[in-house]
């Protein structure tokens, strides 16, 4: 059984009950502005604080409760670090005479107080100039999409000093929070041993800083291969989550197409860990797109509530769906009931829904509302 912890009521309580039932000789009453009273809350507020700290020292003690520096402790008994910031990196345009280039290490202020950096000279061209630029500060708010504009932090001769975003900034992403180190290292914890499951390479690809969801396929490409489907939800989120880049194998691995991009990067992290033999294929799932029609909503066809049941089935995807899996008519009615509609009818898709193939990932496409 639990200890139950006491109350700073109860401690109080007890303080003073201590006092009267022989604690000081001849004491039989204590005034609430005595010193006795004042000495009487002050210990049990120094008793409480104890108390805390000894419940502060029970969380860190065990993996499942544990937080910050002691978590990461825990988790790194398992071989798992807590997950990097990364920042975001994309292009800016801006109107150019002639050949001038913006230089390396220029400073571009973007909408939102948000700062970047060129990481090479920009390529001028019929009267623009295209430069690389990366986020000077990690994190997926640094994730943005083509328009914003763009403007130099110092001037640069023949080049316009307000431009826009002309490729989108992605690939930013937070430091990874508790509670999903903890869930990655209480899975480690459960799983024993790497000894090359399909769980074992699901958990090698979350290490991967930005990566948020993975599906294995073993055998996909046919015998000795293992296909790991990637998704980056925060990171490419400007993407609907999808990864950026081309499929293939890691960097050292000459037996196959080598990947590009964020598949690259999780297949050269998976080679270093992977049974010695295996071929892993890093892929991105196929998007397909299902649309919605929903009808029968009567008063509630507002653009409130149809914002609402469009988030709600993007969650019911992000949560159900995987590349080549199915989704049924009772999980999308079950997402838009929780919102609390007195009626409403999905009259479109009529029945499940599954990806074409292996690869390929039912998403939410377009919603139609109607009364």
């Amino acid at each position: 059984m639990a200890y139950q912890r006491p109350t700073l009521a109860q401690l109080r309580q007890q303080a003073l009950q201590d006092v009267l039932n022989g604690g000081i000789p001849n004491v039989v009453a204590v005034l609430r502005f005595s010193v006795l009273y004042v000495l009487c809350m002050v210990l049990a507020g120094l008793a409480n604080l104890h108390y805390g700290y000894l419940d502060w020292i029970a969380r860190q003690a065990v993996p499942w409760t544990a937080t910050g520096i002691f978590l990461e402790g825990w988790a790194a008994l398992k071989g798992k670090t807590r997950q990097a910031a990364t920042a975001a990196s994309g292009s800016v345009t801006f109107v150019a005479s002639g050949t001038d280039v913006i230089p390396p290490g220029t400073t571009v202020q973007i909408t939102g107080g948000l700062s970047a950096t060129t990481t090479a000279d920009s390529v001028t061209a019929n009267g623009s100039t295209v430069a690389a630029c990366t986020m000077g500060a990690t994190g997926a708010a640094g994730n943005l999409a083509v328009g914003a504009v763009a403007t130099l932090g110092s001037p640069v001769p023949g080049v316009q000093s307000v431009g826009v975003v002309s490729a989108p900034f992605t690939g930013g992403a937070d430091i990874e929070t508790d509670d999903s180190l903890r869930n990655r290292m209480l899975d480690a914890f459960a799983e024993g041993g790497q000894n090359g499951a399909a769980d074992d390479y699901e958990g090698w690809a979350l290490d991967v800083p930005g990566v948020t969801r993975v599906w294995v396929n073993p055998l996909g490409f046919g015998a000795g291969t293992v296909v790991v489907y990637i998704m980056l939800d925060n990171a490419e989120a400007a993407n609907g989550g999808f990864p950026q880049g081309t499929d293939g194998t890691a960097s050292k691995d000459p037996r196959y197409v080598t990947a590009s991009g964020d598949q690259l990067t999780v297949a050269d992290a998976i080679y270093a860990v992977r049974p010695v033999t295996a071929l892993v294929i890093v892929c991105a799932p196929v998007a397909q797109p299902v649309n919605f029609t929903i009808s029968s909503l009567g008063s509630n066809n507002t653009s409130a509530t149809q914002a609402l049941i469009t988030d709600a089935l993007a969650d019911m995807f992000t949560r159900l769906s995987s590349p080549g899996g199915t989704i049924y008519p009772n999980q999308w009615n079950e997402a838009i009931a929780a919102l609390g509609l007195s009626q409403f009818n999905v009259s479109s898709p009529s029945g499940p829904v599954t990806g074409v193939n292996a690869g390929a990932m039912p998403t939410l496409g377009t919603v139609q509302c109607s009364a």
